[in-house]
């Protein structure tokens, strides 16, 4: 009797032996799992791989994920060639370029700039409302008075290129945005640092030949960007009045809370702005996603619409899966 519970003891030892260490060697893959996914950023449209590179400099030297996404968003911003976002931007229906854009960092702290004109790079000067002054947002003549008193230089931002489709158009003046194109009007960039904290940045020239004063969703905390630190960040990208409806980046957060995939999160709020409308044919909304454990995600109406992606493993341009 002996010999047999010393058996059966010997037995249950070994099993528990057994199973402590295949959960142990799970967990360790696990950890590894998520270790290997940090530092990370991600960022909307093709230009975002040349955003995430110059990002990558300062995420893979252990820097802080805030300083990522400026530098990255200020790639699209300062390229005379890129017409939807900052210097080089389509003007509005005036032959005004105006700019939108905010930042937002790990600790809830976010800044904005709304329908500001003459200064190449937006996201910095969002970041000055967010450092330096009491406010999230300054808009117009103000953002572009306190651009100017923290140093920023003052900028003709037409180029020759986007004076001469705004002539031409002028010519119908028809306000006909075509998916994909007019409407791809934002860089969003999400970044997550090797300390775990993250931290993201949109900027836009908005909509091509937009009413004179039209700010889409892109410089509003909750609608083309949110962070929360607990959970994930979330962007937007796409027709910006869409975007607004829905809360949209804040509300792809909070699918993320309830334990949804940034995937999963994007495709739920993607399909609940698609019901907002009878007619998709012109509609095009994207959300990118990124969690606090570095998975990441997209979603979007029409197909089209792409993003960048760059860890220590990974350089890819992703085509989002979409609902139409």
């Amino acid at each position: 009797m002996q010999k047999r519970r010393t058996f059966i003891k010997n037995a249950v030892l070994g099993s528990a032996a057994l199973t402590t260490a295949f959960g142990c060697e799970n967990a360790k893959k696990e950890e590894e799992k998520v270790i290997a996914q940090k530092p990370i950023v991600i960022s909307t449209w093709k230009f975002g791989v040349q955003a995430n590179a110059e990002a990558w400099k300062i995420l893979s030297a252990n820097g802080r994920a805030l300083d990522a996404v400026e530098v990255g968003a200020m790639v699209p911003e300062s390229d005379p060639t890129e017409s939807s976002v900052g210097f080089g931007g389509l003007p509005d229906r005036e032959g005004k370029v105006t700019l939108d854009a905010c930042i937002m960092d790990e600790k809830g702290n976010c800044g904005s700039v709304a329908f500001l004109q003459h200064i190449k790079n937006p996201i910095q000067v969002a970041r000055k409302v967010m450092e330096d002054t009491p406010h999230v947002m300054l808009a117009g003549e103000g953002a572009l008075q306190f651009a100017l008193e923290s140093g920023f230089k003052k900028e003709n931002l037409l180029t020759p290129n986007a004076e001469k489709a705004w002539k031409e158009w002028l010519e119908k003046s028809e306000y006909k945005p075509v998916i994909n194109i007019e409407n791809h009007d934002t860089i969003g960039i999400l970044a997550l640092d090797e300390a775990g904290n993250l931290s993201g940045a949109c900027t836009t020239s908005g909509m091509a030949y937009k009413m004179h004063g039209r700010v889409g969703d892109s410089p509003i905390i909750g609608a083309g960007l949110y962070v929360d630190n607990e959970v994930g960040g979330a962007c937007a990208t796409g027709v910006g009045e869409a975007v607004i409806r829905a809360a949209g980046s804040a509300m792809v957060v909070e699918q993320m809370r309830n334990g949804k995939s940034p995937e999963e999160a994007c495709k739920i709020i993607v399909e609940r702005i698609a019901r907002l409308y009878p007619s998709l044919e012109n509609m095009q909304v994207g959300f990118l996603a990124l969690n606090k454990n570095g998975e990441y995600g997209a979603y979007c109406i029409h197909p089209g619409f792409n993003y960048a992606v760059k860890s220590e493993k990974q350089d890819d341009l992703i085509d989002g899966k979409h609902i139409v």
